[in-house]
């Protein structure tokens, strides 16, 4: 079962809805940040419309934030997406990078905000989304294998 405590949602919960107003600079920096840590990621996105990008990144934080209480609701959405990023080219050491990104962005939108029990609730929410997307990279180069 995935889950998190009632304190980490809260927290998320709050921390995501400063972010809300300004989540399309939000998205820019994040992309911005995760290019920063690693520039060979931006073959990745080479092709990719980034307005779109910027859009779906906060559609699926947003979907997770709401969702925090019952990630199971979610799971089968973040494994096909963890199995299509898969596709994308993908690799588990590209999550540490995301991770990183991710906290750096929330760290800028939120400035004095993002105290460490901040940081600590968007560690625990972002390990169990990575992990959930991975056994879906996993589950798909399996079926690949078989």
């Amino acid at each position: 079962m995935i889950t998190m405590t009632p304190e980490t949602i809260i927290t998320i919960r709050e921390s995501w809805s400063t972010i809300v107003p300004t989540a399309q600079v939000a998205a820019e920096n994040f992309y911005n940040n995760l290019f920063d840590l690693d520039p060979s990621l931006r073959r990745l996105f080479s092709t990719t419309d980034m307005a779109a990008q910027h859009r779906l990144l906060v559609e699926a934080l947003t979907a997770v934030v709401a969702n925090a209480d019952d990630l199971q609701t979610i799971a089968p959405t973040l494994r096909r997406l963890g199995a299509r990023h898969a596709q994308y080219g993908v690799t588990p050491r590209h999550y540490d990078t995301v991770g990183t990104a991710l906290l750096r962005t929330l760290e800028q939108g939120l400035g004095s905000a993002f105290r460490p029990e901040v940081r600590a609730a968007w560690t625990v929410a972002y390990a169990l989304i990575a992990g959930v997307m991975q056994d879906g990279a996993k589950d798909m180069a399996a079926m690949g294998a078989a």
